[in-house]
Parts: C-alpha cells; sequence; structure tokens
C-alpha cells in the first residue's frame, strides 16, 4: 500500500462477514406459468374412472395409416388397411393383395403427382412429406381441397373410374407416396372376376350409409316438419357406444428425502422442508402439464382425430391456419396453445401481413389473442428437430381447444379430498424415519384429461419455427 493510501477504516469485504445476508427462497429456471392447468375446468372423479357416454357412431370416420421405414424405404401393414372405411365391405383376401400392389414414387417439391384434366385418378398414401389437392373452381380459381401429410390418402372412391382426374395433387415439400396404378389394377380385375362387382357394391353401401348420418358419422334423427294433418309422426331413438372410453387417474409420485438434523438446526430464515416440498411440488405441476399435452393416453395430441389434423400450409404458422383451426373447433372454442417460438413464429407472419395480434392479460401473463382466442405458450409442446444451441429448425403442433363439461369439451380429471391432501388432489405422507434419521415423504399427484366430442380438439402440425423474413426495407436500413 502507498503511503499516501492509507486504510482509514474497515473494509466492505471484512465488514461483510458480520453482516447478516439477505436471501432468497431457492429459484428453479424450470418454473412456468403453466396456464394450462388453471385455464381447464377440474372435475372430480370420485371413483378414480371418467367415464365418457357418446352417441353411437354407424360411420365411423378415416384414421391414418401407420407408416413406418425401414432402411429408408417405407412401408405399411397389410391389416392398416382395414382403416380405411370404404374397404371395410370387401373380402379380406381382396383387401390384402390390393395393399401387396402400391409402389413408391418420389415426387421432388413442387413436382405434381396427378395433374387436374391430363392425368386418370390414382389412389395414393402419403408417406413422406406434404402434398396439397386442388381443383378449378367454377370460376376458374384454384382452390385448395386440403392438404395431407404421413399416413393421409385420397382417390379410393375413383379406384375403378376411367375418366381424368378432377383434382391436381402437388407436393409442397419432397415427398414419397404409395400409389395404386392401373395395370396393376387390372390384373386384379382380371384374376378376381367379382372385384369390380364387390367394389361398386362397397362404393354404393358407403354412400347409403353416408346418406344417414350426419357430418360426425351419427344417425340422423327422424323428424316430422310442416302443418299438413293426419301425418304418421316418426319413430326414433338414440343410440349410446357400446363401449363408452373410460379414463382412470393417472399418478405422479417422488419420494422426498431431508435429514432431521438438517430440519432441527438450520430452518431460519427458511424452513428447509418447506422448500424441498415447494419445489418438488412445482416439478411436479410442471411434468403433470406435459403429461396433459404429450401422454400418449390421455393427452391433448394423442385425444385428436385424424379429421381435426391440419398440417401447416407453407410450414410458419399463418392467420390463415389459425382460421382454419377455428373452422374445426369452431363451437365457443377456449384458447390455442402453442410453444413460445411457435407464438412468435405465428407473430412475426401477423406482422409480416400488418395485422398484430392484440394482446391480453390472463392470470397476471400478458397473451396475444387471435380472433378474440387467446394464444397460450406452453414449452411442453416439444419443438421437433432442433440443433443442440435449442435456437435452430424445428417444427412443433399448436392445439386449439374447446373446454368444459357443459360445452361437451376437454375437463381435467382429479379427486380432491384425498388422505394428506395438500392442495387438490395431491397429497404429502410422512413414510417414517430410516435408521440414518432421514425423514422420507411421499408426494402424489392424481390427474388426467378427458376429450368429451371429437370437435374439442384440432391440431396444426408441422409447424416450422426457424422462418424470418426479409423486409424490402432491410437494405435502407442498413444503409
Amino acid at each position: 500500500m502507498a503511503p499516501n493510501d492509507l486504510q482509514r477504516s474497515i473494509a466492505t469485504a471484512t465488514a461483510k462477514k458480520l453482516a447478516t445476508t439477505t436471501k432468497t427462497p431457492p429459484q428453479m429456471g424450470s418454473i412456468t406459468p403453466r396456464l394450462l392447468l388453471k385455464l381447464l375446468p377440474w372435475v372430480q372423479v370420485d371413483s378414480g374412472t371418467y367415464r365418457v357416454n357418446r352417441t353411437k357412431v354407424e360411420l365411423k370416420k378415416s384414421e391414418r395409416i401407420e407408416v413406418d421405414f425401414f432402411e429408408g424405404e417405407p412401408a405399411f401393414r397389410e391389416e392398416s388397411f382395414r382403416r380405411i372405411p370404404l374397404f371395410a365391405y370387401i373380402d379380406d383376401a381382396i383387401v390384402v393383395r390390393l395393399a401387396k400392389k402400391f409402389k413408391v414414387e418420389h415426387i421432388a417439391l413442387g413436382g405434381s403427382l396427378i395433374k387436374e384434366g391430363k392425368d386418370k385418378q390414382k389412389f395414393f398414401i402419403v408417406a413422406q412429406g406434404q402434398v396439397e389437392i386442388s381443383s378449378k373452381g367454377t370460376h376458374g380459381e384454384d382452390l385448395r381441397i386440403g392438404i395431407l401429410s404421413k399416413g393421409e390418402y385420397f382417390g379410393e372412391a375413383n379406384l375403378l373410374a376411367d375418366h381424368p382426374s378432377s383434382v391436381t395433387v402437388k407436393a409442397i415439400t419432397p415427398a414419397v407416396f404409395f400409389t395404386l396404378n392401373s395395370v396393376e389394377l387390372e390384373q386384379i380385375i382380371k384374376d378376381i372376376p367379382t372385384f369390380r362387382e364387390q367394389f361398386q357394391k362397397a362404393v354404393d353401401e358407403h354412400l347409403r350409409l353416408k346418406a344417414t348420418v350426419n357430418t360426425h358419422g351419427e344417425k340422423h334423427i327422424d323428424l316430422a316438419s310442416g302443418h299438413e294433418e293426419d301425418n304418421i309422426i316418426p319413430e326414433t331413438y338414440i343410440d349410446y357406444e357400446e363401449y363408452p372410453r373410460e379414463y382412470s387417474l393417472n399418478t405422479l409420485q417422488t419420494v422426498v428425502r431431508v435429514h432431521t438434523r438438517v430440519t432441527d438446526l438450520y430452518n431460519d430464515p427458511y424452513n428447509q422442508l418447506e422448500q424441498q416440498m415447494r419445489l418438488s411440488i412445482e416439478s411436479i405441476k410442471e411434468r403433470q402439464e406435459w403429461e396433459l399435452i404429450n401422454n400418449d393416453r390421455f393427452g391433448l395430441l394423442a385425444s385428436v382425430e385424424p379429421g381435426y389434423r391440419i398440417s401447416a400450409r407453407y410450414g410458419a404458422p399463418t392467420p390463415d391456419d389459425f382460421d382454419e383451426l377455428l373452422s374445426l373447433v369452431w363451437k365457443k372454442p377456449s384458447f390455442f396453445l402453442a410453444h413460445p417460438r411457435a407464438v412468435a413464429a405465428f407473430e412475426r407472419e401477423c406482422t409480416w401481413r400488418g395485422v398484430p395480434p392484440v394482446t391480453t392479460v390472463i392470470h397476471g401473463v400478458p397473451v396475444i389473442t387471435w380472433r378474440g382466442v387467446p394464444v397460450i405458450p406452453s414449452d411442453k409442446l416439444e419443438i421437433q428437430g432442433q440443433y443442440l444451441t435449442n435456437r435452430g429448425v424445428g417444427t412443433t403442433s399448436v392445439v386449439l381447444v374447446r373446454t368444459g363439461e357443459q360445452e361437451q369439451g376437454v375437463v381435467g380429471l382429479h379427486q380432491a379430498g384425498i388422505p394428506g391432501e395438500i392442495a387438490p388432489s395431491l397429497s404429502a405422507r410422512l413414510m417414517g424415519l430410516d435408521k440414518f434419521a432421514v425423514a422420507s415423504y411421499l408426494l402424489t399427484k392424481y390427474f388426467s384429461l378427458a376429450s368429451l366430442t371429437d370437435d374439442a380438439i384440432a391440431v396444426l402440425e408441422n409447424v416450422e419455427v426457424g422462418y424470418y423474413h426479409d423486409y424490402n426495407n432491410r437494405k435502407a436500413v442498413l444503409k
């Protein structure tokens, strides 16, 4: 120390040794707002099992065909061909033979599998990628019929048609198809003389049944309308599903262990046991939200019916895609659910179009809305294909739900009032002390989720989160 730089008082570094440190409770970076848990209406399930009774579906909807890849080559199981409703009326031997005749076709980005008015209709299954089906409208404009992705199919009803196709099938990503060409089909017709007759009967039966049900596949109710007298009033009844789905409460459990010496001597200023329990409960609730979205038995993504799954048209989530979701869940939609990066991607698309979404506050958290429906962020909707930096490209899904029993929507399930309860359907029990004086506490959370009707959930798939617009004025700003 220089002579003119003498120490005149105690140093702050030394003084801190006598000072009382101001402490925070333990912080955990993985804690999120968990708005899904707060927005779901929770139904008390006293028996531990929740049964969803529905009206009987006379005409089942199409299911996706499971496609697997073996050494880079796509394949599907012959029995999954039965998931196509039209083939439910055809002999098994014929269905198996049809399934074996499919060939694999690769189409580059922008290429066409079928051109309207030029090519014959093909029966195809999408093995990989996305395709757009379009047709000319009354005024000559191109109208999009739909976008198909892996496992979806088209053209089965026109399998024997000899006229040019009325649609264009274009690959909007590099795509792989299973197709049944006319040469193979003609060979089947020659080998099985009854095939054409069976197929036509199957089509007729399918169309007949389709005329007797509503858009949900439920039988029409016979009604009489008019002022005429002496009309016979039709008789009817409502049939129910023979085997309704039942949901059992799922369980999340962990054991918290704390040494008695710690809780005896080191409980000031924070109770050690309380903090251990608090952080463990936070982790349980985070995992609970993940399960409600991703569980393959009852999660939101697993509960979406094939007819309510759509693909993002351009990869990035656009206002058009969100409007398409609203057209599926249009009966009092409650909220969208999306990864924060998907929310940001949607906001970029809105900014680019000049339609910034309105912001609102839900449970103290600012969120955007689209058409008045909140867009709830949740990092439990996973992004597939990210780089290790967690900031690379990848795809995710956006979910739209309707909630509530009265609205025939989605409900959370729990059982409040269980022994040792410290929160609804969450219990903490002392399991005892071991010979090392360590106390063990069992934490148990019971919950599940149920979708009461098919149209309560829809999902936008293949949502790309890594696309950014290069605005026209960017160069001018940089000059």
